[in-house]
This record gives C-alpha cells, structure tokens and sequence, in this order.
C-alpha cells in the first residue's frame, strides 16, 4: 500500500482533459471498460457528466485516473442518483489509486446529497467488480445482451451503493 502515498485527489479541470482522456482511451481500448469507442470531445464529455463530482488521482503532478457521476436521468425524482465512472491509466493500475478516488467520489457525492450510486459493468471486467465491492456497492442484476460492442452482444452487471446518511 505503499504506493497510494502521496496521491493527491483533487477537482478535475477543463485542462485536465488531454491526461484525462488518454486514460479513457486506455479504459476503451481494454474492450471491456465501456460501450463507448472514441474519445468524445470535452464539450461533449462535459454535457453528459455531472458539474460536481469530477475528481482526479494525481502523484508528482502526472493524472493517475479519474472518477465522475453521469445523471442517471433528467427526472427530478432521480436527482440523487448518479451513474459512477472511474477509470485508471494502465500504469496505475492494481496499486490501490481506483480505491482511493472511489472512497473520495463516495463522500463527495454525500456532501452533494446524492443517495445512490451506481454502476454497469462489464461481467469480464474483474477489477471493477472487486473495486466496486471493496467500497460498499452490491450486485443488483444482469442486463442480458444490453448493447453491442464491435459486433458482439454484451452483458452489463448492475452495482449500487446507497447512502448510509443521505436520503433513506
């Protein structure tokens, strides 16, 4: 554990981007992070993700991975609910930086009232799972052949985390 010493979390920044999405192409290129295939522009990116909650794992000042909420959806009843993102460059990987920026994507969500997380992910992708379930989340479900990836119909597994003090 020696090695998450010195991480610093921290906002992510519009400048952060370039760091930012080098990582998520990483994440994309795994074939088993997202059902996305290109790097959207940050204009983009920035429509569809939650203004708070945008944070950054950061050592000697290189960008180690990131964490954001989506909305889950635009109905006001679902104000409380944000869809995870989190994805960790190649090279940081296994050393305990998803943990750290998943435990500080928690408490900030509490801070912004959000009652419940949660998370599709892909059932090859282990390191998510394990991840998710270190930090509080439950396996709610399987979505069967949810969307197609590169011609292949894939299973998405569904995770949440509720609050323990926000909402219910």
């Amino acid at each position: 554990m020696g090695e998450t010493m010195n991480i610093i979390i921290r906002p992510m920044e519009a400048e952060d981007w370039a760091s930012v999405s080098e990582i998520y192409k990483e994440g994309i290129e795994t074939g088993f992070a997202t059902f996305e295939q290109d790097i959207p522009s940050y204009e983009t990116w920035d429509f569809a993700h939650m203004k708070v909650c945008r944070l950054i794992a950061e050592k000697d000042d290189s960008i180690l991975g990131w964490a954001a909420l989506s909305p889950v959806s635009s109905r006001c009843v679902y104000g409380g609910v944000g869809e995870v993102s989190v994805y960790i460059g190649q090279n940081s990987r296994g050393m305990g930086v998803g943990k750290i920026l998943m435990e500080s994507l928690i408490a900030e969500s509490e801070k912004e009232g959000i009652w419940t997380l949660q998370s599709g992910i892909f059932p090859e992708n282990i390191g998510s799972i394990q991840l998710h379930e270190k930090v509080g989340f439950r396996y709610i479900g399987k979505r069967e052949r949810v969307g197609n990836l590169d011609g292949i119909w894939k299973d998405n597994l569904l995770f949440e985390r509720r609050s323990k003090v926000v909402g219910i």
